[in-house]
């Protein structure tokens, strides 16, 4: 499928972002901190092949152009690091919600009707689990893979605002993560059960933090095949996509 590249128009400006034409359904995925790559093409263009049309937004793009990132190694490189952290410390929970809704402009443009979904990694995580409570009438499913920090003490921590989501709800946790504590996850499912939101936190054992992406360090085919099962049945059941 081809991959065409957009400016989405946000309050704060324009987004450049990857549209993947597979259908009438929408899908917006948040990339992971290595940004928006030949490896999100690969993921939207296999999720757009079950039938959706996919949307993979820069989220960085308020700091202007940047040089891409190699996932295998960013974070051992210190100054490649310190690049990656100070992107990612520009870009709020807050943001990220309000740009959204460019985000479904977008694809209601592209030509999608209807409620979409929405699905994140790492940092993206996170992001997706807050869209879905600030757009609960527009996002029917949402999944996070190994994001971080999503039952923490910030304020903008994504249980906190578990009661107004309104779709289903799928959280893949790496089986060590240190940004995803046991602690959180426990925190997490007991507001999500609080807020009666039709959720599942799945644990990968023996899986590391980014293991679902095909250019991470610890890309594991196994696991990230189990993500795949799990991440187009949770949309074929709520989208009606196919598994």
């Amino acid at each position: 499928m081809a991959v065409e590249k957009i400016e989405v128009a946000t309050k704060d400006g324009k987004a450049p972002a990857h549209l993947v034409r597979g259908g009438k359904t929408g899908v917006v995925l948040y990339m992971d901190a290595f940004g928006v790559r030949p490896a999100m093409d690969e993921m939207a263009e296999r999720l757009a092949g079950h039938g959706y049309t996919v949307l993979v937004p820069d989220l960085f793009y308020r700091s202007g152009a940047y040089e891409p990132f190699d996932a295998k190694t960013a974070f051992s490189n210190e100054p490649e690091r310190a690049r990656l952290m100070g992107l990612m410390g520009v870009v709020s929970q807050e943001m990220t919600i309000a740009d959204t809704a460019g985000f479904l402009d977008a694809l209601s443009a592209a030509g999608t009707v209807g409620p979409v979904g929405a699905v994140g990694y790492c940092m993206g995580g996170g992001r997706a689990m807050n869209v879905a409570a600030a757009y609960p009438e527009r996002i029917a499913a949402v999944a996070s893979f190994h994001g971080g920090n999503l039952a923490s003490d910030a304020a903008d921590s994504p249980h906190r605002s578990a009661g107004k989501i309104k779709g289903r709800v799928y959280v893949g946790v790496a089986g060590v993560d240190r940004s995803f504590p046991p602690e959180q996850s426990a925190r997490l499912a007991q507001a999500l059960r609080e807020a009666e939101v039709d959720h599942a936190i799945e644990n990968y054992v023996g899986k590391a933090h980014g293991w679902c992406v095909p250019d991470h360090s610890v890309y594991d085919h196994d696991g990230a095949e189990r993500h795949w099962k799990r991440l187009t049945t949770l949309f074929a059941e709520t989208l009606g996509g196919k598994a």
